[in-house]
């Protein structure tokens, strides 16, 4: 069995005037290239099992929006992740960019 959506899910108008107004653009891979989604789908994942499905019930959609930005935040600056050494987000991005630019000092 063959499943392809051809990234559909991301194709949403909504998603795409989002992006849009931002002064973003997506990214759709080629059909039955799951790799360029990988990280949106992981991310995904654990925002509908942390503060989604923590919270049965939401009072709109103004508090669903501030309790996303509130995860997004931790997810970022205190959430250690596995794959980067446990350290935040934003402290491995804030040591690569000390490396780098630490290394185009000496070159």
């Amino acid at each position: 069995m063959h499943h392809s959506d051809a990234g559909s899910q991301y194709t949403a108008l909504a998603s795409t005037e989002a992006l849009r107004d931002s002064g973003l653009a997506g990214s759709i891979g080629s059909v039955g290239d799951a790799l360029d989604n990988a990280l949106m789908e992981a991310a995904i994942g654990l925002y509908k099992t942390e503060p989604i499905e923590r919270q049965r019930s939401w009072t709109g959609r103004g508090e669903v929006e501030r309790e996303t930005a509130a995860w997004v935040h931790w997810s970022n600056t205190e959430r250690l992740h596995s794959a980067i050494g446990y350290c935040p987000p934003i402290e491995y991005e804030t040591r690569y960019r000390e490396t780098a630019a630490s290394e185009a000092e000496v070159a």
